[in-house]
């Protein structure tokens, strides 16, 4: 339906603020993270509250519009907004108390992690959450929820305790382990296709404020020295400690490029030191920035590599073993890449993560492994055809090593259909039963969606 056609009336009792084209702020509104993605919806809905979520999905079902809901903006492959219909904005959702006795947090969706933790950590306390301060907690927390705590305290969905739901018939409705159970195993990363979050619970734990954390970087000519090293001091490594392996391009603005390895080590100073020692001594590092800082400004240091605005395409998957061969593999395809904004990140999977039973959550990746992020990042549209191919062809040439999963917060806008049978692995036909029971009309499509009929 034409924007000019909408009567606006019927939203009588919307406390937020409702933007269309020409709308001073609709422009900024309608910007995501990722530049690539331009779409144009025909309203936007700033929702003040949970009351503003409701009346927004019942003025969208009765006209028709295409809803897509937006939390910090960040999913890269651009679902948070429509063309021509409308935007549920929750960005303006920034309410968060925390019980620090019973170390829960309570978070509207409006919120990113660099906000959550500045909040959290003023009790000593966190949750597995985003290693870019920038991100949004409910599209990274509904897709799964890696993060530096990972290997200690588990996912981020594995601290979810309970939620508020809008659904797609406008009810609101509490999902926790007593009430609507089904409806929050669904949840833990299964994304947001059964309603809109509009406050989630978290568990928390004992975290800093002092950690430590950082990375070592090495020239990218030592790449495959470098990936081996990494491979066996993350293989090794305690719970406490989560590790990243990366190619990428030096964050001082220089565009060199480098093998580095980044860590975060919760576990006490003495400790973490001691179980750090191996990666600052290892060969002759360029740039070692690895001691002990606050664990919110550990969530900032990949920050700068990661700018509002810059054009992205990423390719995912799982590699169960990071062999010599796929080593090799990544270090003659970043030689390749034709933007020094890109990058090759290896993610270490382990620990607490890797010890739930795979059908305990929707998010079905449990065994130690690691995740692999090939993100092509650039700023000329003129560019974007040859990184985009490089993407492409550097997944296509590590296809051979991938394990048959992936991370759905990584998944780009072009995966095939059936795509998802692979994400969620025994999970998935559960997980369709849930999307007909809350979403049977898949009102809630724009996602990573899980369909509710063939």
């Amino acid at each position: 339906m034409p924007a000019a056609r909408l009567d606006l009336n019927d939203m009588q009792g919307f406390r937020g603020q409702l933007l269309r084209a020409g709308d001073p702020g609709y422009e900024d509104a309608r910007r995501i993270h990722n530049g690539l993605i331009d779409k144009r919806p025909a309203l936007i809905a700033r929702c003040a509250g949970t009351h503003d979520v409701v009346a927004a999905i019942d003025f969208a079902r009765a006209n028709g519009l295409e809803i897509a809901v937006r939390g910090g903006g960040h999913n890269v492959a651009g679902r948070a907004v429509c063309e021509g219909g409308l935007m549920i904005d929750l960005s303006l959702m920034k309410m968060m108390t925390v019980d620090p006795r019973a170390r829960i947090a309570r978070a509207q969706p409006g919120l990113t992690w660099g906000e959550f933790n500045q909040v959290s950590q003023a009790h000593g306390l966190a949750s597995t959450g985003g290693v870019v301060s920038s991100t949004g907690i409910a599209g990274l927390t509904l897709g799964g929820g890696l993060g530096w705590l990972m290997g200690k305290h588990g996912l981020a969905v594995d601290h979810l305790l309970a939620a508020e739901v809008v659904t797609a018939t406008g009810d609101v409705v509490r999902a926790d382990d007593h009430e609507n159970a089904d409806l929050l195993w669904g949840l833990r990363g299964g994304g947001g296709n059964f309603g809109v979050v509009t406050s989630f619970e978290y568990r928390l734990h004992p975290v800093g404020p002092a950690v430590v954390s950082g990375l070592v970087a090495h020239p990218v000519d030592d790449a495959v020295g470098v990936l081996r090293f990494g491979r066996e001091f993350a293989e090794s490594a305690p719970d406490d400690l989560s590790v990243q392996c990366a190619l990428l391009f030096a964050p001082d603005g220089s565009s060199v490029p480098i093998a580095a390895i980044a860590l975060c080590h919760c576990g006490p100073l003495e400790q973490a030191e001691r179980d750090v020692r191996a990666v600052k001594a290892f060969d002759s590092p360029i740039i070692d920035a690895i001691g002990p800082q606050t664990y919110e400004n550990s969530n900032t240091m990949m920050d700068a590599g990661f700018p509002k605005g810059a054009l992205n395409y990423w390719k995912s998957s799982f590699l169960r073993v990071l062999s010599d061969a796929a080593i090799e593999t990544l270090a003659g395809r970043f030689a390749e890449c034709p933007s020094t904004m890109s990058a090759i990140v290896l993610e270490r999977f382990h620990g607490a993560a890797a010890r739930v039973p795979v059908t305990a959550t929707a998010f079905p990746y449990r065994e130690e492994g690691w995740n692999l992020l090939i993100l092509a990042q650039w700023r000329d549209p003129g560019d974007t055809e040859r990184n985009i191919a490089w993407a492409r062809e550097t997944h296509e040439a590590m296809a051979r090593f991938m394990a048959p999963r992936r991370y759905v917060n990584y998944l780009s806008d072009d995966q095939p259909p059936d795509s998802l049978a692979e994400v969620y692995g025994a999970n998935y036909e559960r997980l369709r039963e849930l999307k007909r029971k809350y979403d049977p009309q898949n009102l809630f499509h724009l996602n990573q969606n899980i369909r509710p009929y063939a």
